[in-house]
């Protein structure tokens, strides 16, 4: 369906030599491309994380940046396999592959090296050329980011303008003949020293809120100084730059103030789906270090890993990261499903007016989903690699505090997963309105309403007393306001997301495909048994439903409880800001 969707129908394979003609030729692409971004990252990737790590980058004396020499080489390596142009279109030389794909593709490489990830991850640069610029602006740009002759950067932050983008005063200015210019400073831009530079600016200064601000594109150039480079806890790979635009030709992206409404907004929820990627190949390798570690590690006579407390630990690691993984996926095909019926209700509209009305509504519907589920992946996808990271490190113990194991870089690296691209507090206001607004109801609807084996009953009759558990504390709160519900935001949206992730595990433990046999990962099974896929994601799926059950009762008694001392007692609960 998702191939389907995104080939056109795969009306593409008679104009494109390298275009699918049908759906099992797009999935050997995929699998293709995958393996061969895999086998990549594994052998020349990987192996130059750490000096990277150690060497960062370098702002010269010309104002210019130079990359770590790994990142260098790195980049060269992903240009000459053609993979920086993933999601773009053929006619510039893109692949283009589903969203799902990419984010597959964006967790592969951020396992090698998260800090390449911030550079690989940014083809929403040439994503967003693409939906909204000019065509002359487009044949000017895209070739060449598809062919990794150029990288880009998102331009938003400024000093004085976080989080909160509507309050950006970068200026952009006409002269009299109509050319656009920007001048002023922008702050942590990460590769703020690549070549195409996507600006968010303030081009009405009579309009102080977010409708006075459009969106530029821009040439890396004389008038584009890099002040400093930030020195950061982690990812140290990639450059994270102070900007001052001194009177800066450049272009406007699609119409004027549209900039952070339409624009930076489609920008944002595409790089919130890819710093979830980055989690996941973050967490997935922070994992790694400490079941090896674990498997051979020997205290007491025995392997760590036979101790209860490890292995208990071990587990919900991973776990944790399966359940990331899964919510991901689905966010990732929902967006894919939203943005291929938006593509054929433009491009080639059915006929049948109920057809048309069926597949505006389908499009609507999926749009919902992807405004709730973007912020959720972000969120969960983030936090639960803080807390990998930081397990990883302690199932190692002393020599996890060492740089003689990864797992102290995957820590560094982790951090930032939960602040840029929107803090994970700003990401649950998001996520909570459509937990609120019966988005969320709709959706564990649907989900439930999948097929599920006949074993998995007794878990989705949990999941589905777990489900009205959550309508009523969603009653409830929207009884007591809006700032109430941002209260109470992050207990109802991991209510939300443990119940959509239990109904995707039950929906993996119930495939009919063939998905082969592993080892048992503990529990009933005895240590090193063989056993098929399927049965372990019902283990998996029994787990995950019945420890996360109590939890949600308990959560949603805490939101009906009515607890409002958070505002009626802050000041003597918290005390006087401590005087130095």
């Amino acid at each position: 369906m998702l191939a389907e969707l995104c080939e056109d129908g795969f009306g593409y394979a008679g104009e494109f030599d390298h275009a699918p003609a049908d759906a099992d030729e797009a999935l050997q692409n995929y699998d293709m491309v995958l393996n061969s971004l895999g086998q990549l990252s594994a052998d020349f990737i990987a192996p130059r994380a750490e000096q990277v790590d150690r060497e960062g980058n370098t702002l010269n004396e010309d104002g210019t940046v130079s990359y770590a020499k790994g990142i260098q080489e790195s980049l060269e390596k992903l240009a000459q396999a053609e993979v920086m142009g993933f999601t773009l279109p053929y006619r510039f030389g893109g692949l283009n592959f589903p969203n799902l794909v990419y984010s597959m593709a964006i967790e592969i490489v951020s396992r090698a090296d998260a800090a390449l990830m911030n550079i690989f991850g940014l083809q929403g640069i040439a994503e967003t050329i693409n939906a909204f610029a000019s065509e002359q602006i487009k044949e000017k740009y895209l070739h060449d980011f598809a062919a990794g002759k150029i990288t880009g950067a998102m331009v938003l932050t400024e000093p004085d303008a976080g989080s909160d983008l509507q309050s950006v005063k970068l200026r952009a200015f006409q002269d009299n003949d109509g050319n656009w210019y920007l001048h002023g400073v922008k702050r942590f831009i990460t590769n703020g020293c690549g070549d195409v530079l996507l600006v968010l600016a303030r081009s009405e200064p009579q309009i102080s809120d977010g409708r006075g601000l459009s969106l530029f594109v821009c040439d890396r150039g004389s008038t584009v100084h890099i002040r400093r480079l930030e020195d950061k806890l982690g990812i140290h790979g990639s450059p994270t730059c102070e900007i001052f635009f001194d009177n800066t030709p450049c272009e406007i992206i699609g119409e004027r103030q549209r900039g952070l409404i339409t624009y930076v907004m489609s920008l944002m929820n595409g790089a919130r789906v890819g710093i979830a990627a980055q989690s996941m190949g973050i967490a997935e390798a922070a994992y790694r270090v400490a079941r090896d570690y674990a498997a051979s590690r020997r205290q007491f006579g025995v392997a760590i890993e036979k101790l209860p407390a490890v292995r208990d630990m071990l587990i919900d690691m991973k776990i944790a990261l399966e359940a990331g993984r899964a919510l991901l996926y689905e966010t990732s095909c929902v967006v894919d499903m939203e943005v291929g019926y938006a593509r054929r209700l433009e491009s080639s509209p059915p006929e049948d007016k109920a057809q048309a009305k069926q597949l505006k509504n389908d499009q609507r519907k999926y749009r919902r989903y992807a405004s709730m589920l973007t912020p959720m992946s972000k969120y969960y996808c983030s936090e639960m690699c803080n807390t990998v990271a930081y397990d990883s490190i302690q199932v190692l113990g002393g020599s996890g505090y060492m740089r003689d194991y990864a797992c102290e870089r995957h820590a560094r690296d982790a951090r930032i997963t939960t602040i840029y691209e929107g803090t994970s507090q700003l990401q649950i206001v998001a996520a909570v309105r459509g937990v609120c607004s019966g988005t969320a109801e709709k959706l564990l609807g649907e989900l439930s309403a999948r097929q599920f084996a006949p074993e998995m009953n007794d878990l989705l009759a949990k999941l589905a007393e777990g489900s009205e558990q959550l309508n009523k504390a969603v009653a409830f709160v929207k009884e007591q306001g809006n700032e109430y519900m941002d209260l109470y935001g992050r207990a109802l949206v991991d209510i939300a997301i443990d119940l959509i992730t239990g109904y995707l595990f039950c929906d993996q433990a119930s495939t009919k495909v063939d998905m082969g046999v592993v080892a048992a990962p503990g529990g009933t099974a005895g240590d090193g048994e063989m056993i098929p896929m399927r049965q372990r994601k019902a283990r998996i799926a029994y787990r995950y439903v019945t420890k996360n059950a109590p939890k949600i009762s308990a959560l949603v008694e805490l939101i009906c409880a009515g607890d409002r001392s958070t505002f009626t007692d802050y000041e003597s609960l918290i005390g006087p800001v401590p005087v130095e």
